[in-house]
């Protein structure tokens, strides 16, 4: 790590991210098996995701950027992961629930990005009618575990070698949360 740091603002996902965002997500689908999505995503497949976050309401999307050494008003921002809240399940019963997820850029580990990323999603939500979250967690993830269960997510049960990518089934808990 350098000695010169810049800030990180996180902030709600904007179009022109994108880019940024499908680069990231790609390389989870490429080298983990944190998503089972199996094929690589254009920005313009990933841009009905990114629609289905507005600034507001239940479905969020939220970006942590570090500006460039300049700072110079929010441009020229590498992004280092972001957070979602969105659709549990479609049915209207399920309405009040979301399934939150958070990507960190690799290189930006171990730095308090998803921390800060669910911090604000949180906060987002606390206005709105939504009174649980559901996590997935591909196993074995201590990292993300750890994460969740930090905000106040509880383990609640393992669906076995419930996907299969890379040749092998895997397994994945799932947490909860009261909002």
């Amino acid at each position: 790590m350098s000695a010169e740091r810049t800030e990180v603002q996180v902030r709600p996902g904007v179009e022109g991210d994108l880019e940024a965002l499908t680069l990231l997500y790609n390389h989870y689908v490429r080298e983990t098996s944190i998503t089972f999505d199996t094929a690589v995503f254009t920005p313009e497949e990933r841009r009905p995701w990114l629609l289905s976050h507005p600034e507001d309401g239940p479905y969020r999307l939220m970006v942590a950027a570090e500006a460039d050494s300049q700072g110079i008003q929010g441009t020229s921002q590498e992004i280092l992961g972001y957070a979602t809240s969105s659709l549990y399940r479609p049915k209207a019963a399920y309405s009040t629930s979301v399934e939150v997820t958070v990507y960190v850029a690799p290189h930006a580990a171990r730095r308090g990005i998803g921390t800060l990323l669910y911090k604000a999603l949180f906060e987002a939500l606390a206005a709105e009618d939504v009174h649980r979250a559901y996590a997935a967690i591909a196993q074995p993830n201590e990292a993300s575990a750890r994460l969740h269960e930090r905000f106040g997510f509880r383990y609640v049960g393992t669906y076995r070698e419930v996907g299969r990518k890379f040749g092998r089934y895997w397994d994945v808990a799932w947490y909860e949360k009261e909002l």
